[in-house]
C-alpha cells in the first residue's frame, strides 16, 4: 500500500499545480523513482501519458472557469500555462471541440476530465506467472533508437521500429550474431533521462559487430521476470498495467534503475497463445 500512496502524493503534487509550473523530478521524488519511472508507471496505470493527463485536466478546469465566472479568455489562457489565446484556442478546441469564446453560448456541450487517483482493485482470481532471479551481467548487440515518452510517443515508435528492422532486413543481420539461445530476442530500454530513453533491437552475443550494430551491457542484478501470454502488442501491455497496479503494491519489492527488458519467443506474435516475458530491475524496500 505504501507503493500507492507515493504515487498518490506525486498526483496530489500535479494536481496542486495545474496553474503553475509542474517539476516532473519533484513529482518522480514524491513516487521514489526516477522521472522516466514515474512518467512509464503513469502512462500504464493510467492509460493515459502524464503530459495528456495534465493537458486535459488543465483544459477541464479551464472550461469549467470560462463558463461560471467573468474571466477574460486570455486572462484564463494565461492562468493555465498558455502564453496565447492563440494556442490556448488550438489546444481548447481540441479537447472540447468547441472555442473558448464558445463556452457561455446556451446549450453548448463541454467535457470534463476528472483528477485520477491509484488504488487495488479485486478482479478476480487471475494469476501472475513470475519469478525473481539474480541475473549475472551479459551483453546484448542489435540496433538503436532513441525515443521520447512525450505524449505517448513511445508506445506509437518501438511498434514502428521493429517493423523497420523487420523490413530492412536487418532482424535476419542481427540474429547471425547470436551465441545465446536464452537471449535471442530482446527488447531494451536503457539510457533513460526524464523524457527519452534507448530502445534497443537486441539478441545476446559475445561476437565482434560490424558499426552499423550497437551493444549494449546489462547489469548482474535482482529481476522480477514475468510471463505474458498474447497476441503482441497488448499481451505484453497488460502485464505491464498489472505489474504497476497489482503487483508492485504488494509485493515487498521497488523498481531499480536501470535497464528494462522485454524477452521474445521466436513464435507467432499475432497468436492468441504467444509467449513473451517482462524483465524488470528490482531491490526489497528498506
Amino acid at each position: 500500500m505504501d507503493w500507492l500512496e507515493k504515487m498518490n502524493g506525486a498526483l496530489n503534487y500535479v494536481e496542486d499545480n495545474l496553474t503553475g509550473e509542474i517539476h516532473l523530478e519533484e513529482a518522480a521524488k514524491r513516487a521514489c523513482c526516477s522521472s522516466f519511472n514515474f512518467q512509464r508507471m503513469f502512462s500504464f496505470m493510467a492509460d493515459v501519458s502524464l503530459a495528456d493527463y495534465i493537458r486535459r485536466r488543465r483544459l477541464s478546469l479551464a472550461a469549467m472557469e470560462l463558463l461560471t465566472t467573468e474571466e477574460k479568455v486570455i486572462d484564463v489562457a494565461m492562468k493555465y500555462g498558455y502564453e496565447s489565446p492563440v494556442s490556448f484556442a488550438r489546444a481548447f478546441c481540441a479537447i472540447h471541440g468547441v472555442n473558448p469564446s464558445e463556452v457561455r453560448t446556451p446549450g453548448v456541450k463541454i467535457k470534463a476530465y476528472p483528477r485520477i487517483s491509484f488504488e487495488i482493485t479485486i478482479k478476480g482470481v487471475e494469476a501472475m506467472n513470475y519469478c525473481v532471479k539474480e541475473l549475472e551481467e551479459f551483453r546484448l548487440v542489435g540496433f538503436k533508437k532513441r525515443m521520447s515518452v512525450e505524449n505517448g510517443e513511445n508506445f506509437k515508435r518501438i511498434p514502428e521500429f521493429w517493423s523497420e528492422v523487420g523490413r530492412q532486413g536487418k532482424f535476419e543481420e542481427m540474429m547471425k550474431f547470436n551465441d545465446r539461445e536464452d537471449l535471442s530476442c530482446m527488447g531494451v530500454c536503457a539510457n533513460m533521462e526524464e523524457k527519452v530513453f534507448d530502445y534497443y533491437i537486441a539478441t545476446g552475443s559475445g561476437k565482434e559487430i560490424p558499426k552499423d550494430m550497437e551493444e549494449i551491457i546489462i547489469p548482474a542484478g535482482t529481476y522480477a521476470i514475468f510471463e505474458c501470454i498474447g497476441r503482441m502488442p497488448e499481451g505484453q501491455q497488460n502485464v505491464w498495467k498489472r505489474i504497476f497496479t497489482e503487483w508492485f503494491p504488494l509485493s515487498g519489492y521497488d523498481m531499480a534503475d536501470g535497464p528494462q527488458l522485454e524477452w521474445y519467443s521466436m513464435e507467432d506474435m499475432d497468436s492468441d497463445d504467444y509467449r513473451s516475458e517482462i524483465w524488470i530491475p528490482v531491490h526489497k524496500k528498506a
